[in-house]
């Protein structure tokens, strides 16, 4: 979903793991109503055609009448993402939130499956995609895993930075020490993830040594990956430092999982907006270079323990 380093501090209400039923009855159709909001601009509001916030011109007119700014995510992803008490809350909600009051709209959040959120983002049924997406060339480019063309690409306005690591069962029972470890294991991941991508990279090192490959799982969602790794059907999973770190603590009250080794393959995660839209593309770059210079990115982070995450200047397509 620039490197990523940092600890979690998230509400103990939601346990990404233990409550996969939950999180999952959030991942409904993209076209649904929002499950969530993330906060109001000044001057925000259906039907908006004024504001006074600074930035709410630079905004395409579409978006200035709406007063709303349709986000696609996957919210299954503590404490980037996730349902709590029926609302879609965490990082990039609040940070999205901070966006907002220079923009002068409201962004508003609806969850569908992760592969499928760029498909909705270049159809028209949301205006960005915003869930810890890693900014990727082959994103960009609208390529598929085989290097083929699937699509026109997105733009990428990049606001945080993390890696990949590995996860194992609380006790770490098979004594996995990294990603080098998972040659010949099954290995649950999430599908259509820059992860899935790094344990299909490392599968290959495992051949090319004469090593078994790994035997990689891939699920729908992030929470479906962790009840694998979780019931032992999996010997680890791979997921994005932040979420894993998350997991680690908060999980059956920090009983289910830990961390393994160090973090691999660190880039940036990026707003996704459609190749034609670099109006709204560059709106929100200017947004975020207002919250980073205010203070309001950096407070939004700091609030769940990502504030190691940050970025210190927003940039467009820096991704690999």
């Amino acid at each position: 979903m620039a490197t990523r380093r940092p600890t979690r501090r998230t509400p103990a209400t939601v346990l990404a793991a233990t409550t996969a039923s939950l999180l999952l009855s959030a991942c409904g159709d993209q076209t649904a109503a929002g499950q969530g909001s993330a906060g109001s601009g000044a001057g925000a509001g259906a039907g908006a055609a004024k504001s006074d916030a600074p930035l709410f011109a630079k905004l395409p007119a579409d978006i200035r009448a709406a007063g709303v700014i349709k986000v696609g995510t996957d919210a299954t992803y503590a404490p980037m993402e996730f349902v709590e008490n029926g609302r879609i809350v965490g990082v990039d909600p609040d940070v999205a939130a901070a966006l907002g009051k220079h923009l002068g709209v409201r962004f508003e959040f609806t969850s569908g499956t992760f592969d499928s959120l760029i498909t909705s983002l270049n159809s028209g049924r949301q205006d960005i995609v915003m869930s810890s997406m890693n900014d990727t060339m082959a994103r960009q480019q609208g390529l598929d895993d085989k290097g083929q063309k699937t699509g026109n690409g997105v733009d990428f306005v990049d606001y945080f930075v993390a890696g990949t690591v590995v996860y194992v069962q609380k006790g770490n029972p098979q004594q996995i020490r990294s990603i080098a470890d998972l040659c010949g294991k099954k290995t649950a991941v999430q599908r259509g993830t820059i992860f899935e991508e790094a344990a299909k990279n490392r599968s290959k090192e495992c051949e090319a040594s004469g090593k078994p490959a790994i035997a990689i799982e891939s699920f729908p969602t992030d929470a479906e990956a962790q009840t694998r790794v979780k019931a032992g059907g999996a010997v680890a999973g791979v997921n994005d430092y932040p979420v894993a770190a998350y997991l680690a603590l908060k999980a059956d009250g920090g009983n289910a999982f830990e961390v393994v080794g160090n973090q691999i393959e660190a880039g940036p995660f990026g707003i996704a907006v459609a190749k034609d839209n670099p109006e709204l593309r560059d709106a929100l770059k200017a947004a975020l270079a207002a919250c980073i210079a205010d203070g309001s990115y950096q407070k939004a982070l700091d609030k769940w323990g990502a504030g190691t995450g940050a970025v210190a200047s927003a940039n467009v397509n820096t991704g690999s």
